[in-house]
């Protein structure tokens, strides 16, 4: 067995060590205490050979300044809003900065991120508003903000080209202690996203300069609870693979923070694939269908009655369910891969007024 996969079959006992232990049933794996988390200062975690890690333990939340339950609602309608010649205008802060986030139990990457998080925060409006999105880069590295959806070529976040006038391409590339406020209008409705179009384009992105960017229709959408998961994924040794997969970062956070839901609930969830290096993500939900809504786009779901679907990189949409009875339901990556390196969870599905998770 090669170093790789003994790294591998140690963080999947652990993951699944994480699983049966909130069901009581961690003593069926055998113990990795002999193969405990790797530390690391820089987040690098060494080569294949180097050492293993398992999930063992707890994430310290605090110390990352964000928790993936609160990422799963945390809209971010504006900073500042208001109306000007009769339009609502919406201002929104985005820093780009270094930071360390702890990503599974003991495992530390060296993140870029936007607001200290990743994902950034998730800015959300209605179709038709101006945006006012003032952004300063404090990080280490030349960043922009690429948004998805329609704008002027001055407002798209790229690199400059050489020779080309601003009005063409706008500021390129914001450099270390730079700002710039990008401006536009917000068209389409749907679920889209945003994410620094710097290059490398994969290591910025991969590094974590990524969010969720949802327009609301005019007329709006039916009440329902709503949830934001990002897929990502995290090459913790730099070797253009991953060795983590999560939805909102941390591996397995669902496992551990169940999410609570009721029965007969109207659940809309807007997933966003930023995986890097991976061509293919996906998403299953356990003993029950959804409707699916690409791009979310439109009002009228583009599939129904599916269990799985899956996403390229930048893909994205809306799904809409309910679960008609009580119990513990787990939802996943299709990839078993993916699932077993952290990117699982479980709905927590009750019938009482107020539940909350187990």
């Amino acid at each position: 067995m090669s170093a790789a996969n003994v790294k591998r079959r140690h963080f999947i006992l652990g993951a699944l060590s994480t699983v049966l232990a909130a069901f009581g049933g961690s003593r069926l794996l055998p113990s990795i205490d002999a193969a405990p988390p790797r530390q690391s200062s820089n987040g690098h975690g060494g080569s294949h050979g180097d050492g293993v890690f398992g999930v063992m333990g707890e994430v310290d939340h605090e110390r990352n300044g964000f928790h993936p339950s609160e990422l799963l609602v945390d809209f971010n309608y504006g900073d500042r809003v208001y109306e000007e010649d009769r339009r609502t205008v919406r201002e929104y802060n985005l820093v780009a900065v270094d930071k360390e986030i702890e990503i599974a139990p003991g495992l530390f990457f060296p993140a870029w991120t936007y607001n200290g998080r990743i994902p950034g925060p998730t800015i959300r409006c209605t179709e038709g508003d101006l945006l006012r999105i003032h952004f300063v880069n404090a990080g280490s590295h030349p960043h922009t903000i690429h948004f998805h959806g329609i704008h002027a070529a001055v407002m798209d976040g790229i690199p400059a080209m050489p020779g080309m006038p601003f009005d063409m391409v706008g500021p390129g590339m914001i450099q270390p202690g730079d700002s710039f406020t990008y401006e536009f209008v917000a068209e389409p409705f749907g679920c889209h996203l945003y994410h620094c179009h710097a290059i490398p384009l994969k290591r910025h992105i991969h590094k974590g300069l990524y969010g969720a960017f949802i327009v609301d229709p005019p007329e709006g959408r039916p009440e329902a609870t709503e949830l934001v998961m990002v897929m990502n994924g995290f090459d913790t040794n730099f070797d253009d693979e991953n060795e983590v997969y999560a939805v909102n970062t941390v591996a397995f956070a669902y496992n551990n923070d169940l999410i609570p839901l009721k029965v007969g609930e109207r659940v809309r969830l807007y997933l966003i694939n930023l995986t890097e290096f991976d061509l293919i993500n996906s998403f299953h939900l356990h003993a029950e269908f959804f409707d699916y809504y690409d791009h979310g786009t439109t009002l009228t779901p583009t599939q129904r009655r599916v269990d799985t679907v899956m996403q390229c990189q930048g893909q994205r949409g809306i799904l809409e369910f309910s679960y008609q009875k009580p119990g513990m339901y787990m939802f996943h990556a299709h990839q078993s891969e993916f699932a077993e390196l952290g990117w699982m969870g479980m709905f927590h599905v009750t019938e009482e007024e107020n539940n909350g998770s187990a």
